[in-house]
């Protein structure tokens, strides 16, 4: 199961992306918005990425206006790796090398063909492992102070 969250400005490409993973049918546990109407980003984000972190979720993504305030939200919870991407490179590329556990987008930076593509990618590469695995451990025992 996918954990998906938004605020206003990313709910229309949410909906889209709920209904494409759908389709292909995979599962995703909506943690708002569910609307357009205004509203703050940092708790959706939170809750999706509480949901990966406790195992809820297999992964999840998150998408706002330009995906950054959301990424940030997520990766304050302990044990998330949020990436935000733009392009499909991006997305392989930190499966691969990073294990993101969660994906962060920008609605008002791409489309819901490019974010389709991205959401793939970021769902069907698998992690490297190998001196990325170092990294990533390196990554996790940052304390946030």
């Amino acid at each position: 199961m996918i954990a998906i969250a938004s605020d206003h400005g990313g709910y229309a490409l949410k909906e889209h992306v709920k209904a494409y993973l759908a389709a292909k049918g995979i599962t995703c546990e909506d943690f708002g918005t569910d609307s357009a109407d205004s509203c703050d980003y940092p708790g959706f984000g939170q809750a999706a990425a509480q949901a990966v972190a406790r195992g809820q979720c297999e992964k999840g993504i998150v998408i706002c206006t330009t995906g950054i305030g959301i990424s940030i939200a997520a990766n304050k919870v302990k044990g998330i790796r949020c990436a935000l991407c733009g392009d499909p490179l991006s997305a392989e590329l930190t499966r691969r090398h990073n294990n993101a556990n969660m994906l962060a987008m920008g609605a008002g930076i791409i489309g819901p063909m490019m974010a389709e593509r991205i959401v793939d990618i970021f769902l069907d590469t698998a992690f490297e492992g190998g001196r990325h695995e170092r990294r990533v451990n390196l990554l996790m025992d940052i304390e946030k102070e």
